[in-house]
C-alpha cells in the first residue's frame, strides 16, 4: 500500500518517534541487542566479552559501552555513528528502513505499529573499593600530565587494589584509581585495554563541578576528569560530562554563563578517525549554545589536552590555549569596531 502523508508531517526526530520507538530503532540496527538491561558484545569494536547494555536512563534508552565510555549513544547517535551519517542523514536512513514516508512524502507498505516495551529503571550498581597508599608508579603516571598528588586529592582521586561491583570482587593488576563524586564512583584503569572503566555514576553528574570557583573569567567544557585536572594545572577551571557523546543541558550552560564571562569547548581532536566524534559533538554543542570551539591543531598529533601536555609540555599546552583565546578576543573586538 502506498499512502501520501499529511502536509504538516515532516522528517524530524519527534515525528520519527511518533511512529517508532527508541526500542524499535535499537532492535532494528543493533543486532546483538536482545533485552533491555542485559549486557551484550559491541558491534562497533572488537569486544571479547559482553560490555554493552541498553538501559533506561531518565526518560531515554541509552546504549552504553562500559569498556569504551565514548560509546554512549541514544538511538539516533548510535545509528549515525555506525553508518557515519550526520543527524539529518540518520533521520533519512531510519525513515527509509522503516518505510515511514516522512522524507519522501509517500509511505510504502503497512503502517509500522509502534512498540513501547515495559521498562523498569535500571538499579544503580553498588561499588566498593580498597584504597592503597600512593607509590612511585602513581607518581610516574600522573607526572606525565603535570598532575601532583595534592591536586589528585583535591579532586578526590585515590589509588586502589580491589573493586567490588555488586559484591563481585575484581583485583587491580595494574595501577587503578577511584574517582569519587557526590553521585557515585568511577573506576579508572589507565593501562588496561578492556574494562578500563567501571562506573555507577549517572549521566547528570558533572566531573569537576565541586572544585569550580564561584566566579571566573573562562570555563572550559572538556572531555574527562583527567583533562579537568590538566586544565586546573594550567589555571583554567573546567567541567566534563560523563561522555563526550552527551549534550550538556540548558541548565548547565545557563549556570556556567552566569558564573563565568566565557564558556569554551575543548573536546578531543580524533585526527586519525574520519568520523572525528569529539569534534563532531563539539561543533554540535557550540552551534546549539553559541559557544567557541577550541581545537588542538592536528599537527601536534595530540588528541586531547592530557596528551598535549605529555607530548609537548605544560608551557606549550598553555600557549595553545592562550593563542586560541587571544585570537578569539581579537576577532570579537575587530567585529565590534566594524559595526561601530
Amino acid at each position: 500500500m502506498i499512502e501520501a502523508r499529511k502536509s504538516d508531517v515532516y522528517l524530524s526526530r519527534d515525528n520519527v518517534l511518533e511512529k517508532v520507538s527508541e526500542y524499535q530503532i535499537f532492535k532494528y540496527f543493533c543486532r546483538n541487542f536482545k533485552e533491555i538491561g542485559v549486557k551484550f558484545r559491541s558491534d562497533l569494536r572488537d569486544d571479547k566479552s559482553p560490555t554493552v547494555d541498553i538501559s533506561l536512563i531518565g526518560q531515554r534508552l541509552l546504549y552504553k559501552d562500559f569498556g569504551h565510555p565514548d560509546h554512549t549513544f541514544d538511538c539516533f547517535a548510535y545509528v549515525g555513528y555506525k553508518y557515519n551519517l550526520d543527524f539529518y542523514g540518520t533521520l533519512i536512513h531510519i525513515d527509509g528502513c522503516f518505510g515511514l514516508g516522512l522524507y519522501t512524502g509517500v509511505r510504502v507498505g503497512r503502517p509500522v505499529r509502534k512498540v513501547e516495551p515495559q521498562v523498569r529503571a535500571k538499579t544503580k550498581a553498588e561499588i566498593r573499593v580498597r584504597v592503597r597508599d600512593w607509590d612511585s608508579r602513581d607518581a610516574a603516571y600522573w607526572k606525565q600530565f603535570g598532575i601532583s598528588k595534592k591536586l589528585l586529592r583535591i579532586f578526590d582521586v585515590q589509588p586502589i587494589t580491589h573493586v567490588w561491583i555488586n559484591e563481585q570482587r575484581f583485583s587491580c593488576n595494574s595501577i587503578s584509581y577511584r574517582y569519587r563524586f557526590d553521585c557515585g564512583y568511577k573506576i579508572y584503569r589507565p593501562l588496561e585495554g578492556d574494562f578500563k572503566w567501571f562506573s555507577n555514576v549517572g549521566m547528570e553528574c558533572l566531573q569537576g563541578y565541586r572544585q569550580l570557583p564561584e566566579r571566573g573569567e573562562t570555563l572550559v567544557l572538556t572531555s574527562s576528569l583527567k583533562d579537568v585536572m590538566c586544565l586546573a594545572v594550567l589555571d583554567y577551571p573546567s567541567i566534563a560530562l560523563q561522555s563526550e557523546m552527551l549534550v550538556p543541558s540548558e541548565g548547565t550552560i545557563e549556570e556556567a554563563q552566569a558564573r563565568f564571562k566565557k564558556v569554551i569547548v575543548l573536546y578531543d581532536n580524533d585526527f586519525d578517525n574520519p568520523r572525528n566524534p569529539g569534534q563532531t559533538m563539539a561543533v554540535k554543542i557550540c552551534e546549539k549554545y553559541g559557544l567557541d570551539n577550541l581545537v588542538i591543531p592536528s599537527y601536534y598529533r595530540s588528541k586531547d589536552i592530557s596528551d598535549l601536555i605529555k607530548d609537548h609540555g605544560l608551557q606549550e599546552a598553555k600557549n595553545v590555549i592562550e593563542r586560541k583565546e587571544n585570537r578569539r578576543t581579537y576577532i570579537k573586538k575587530e567585529s565590534t569596531e566594524r559595526q561601530e
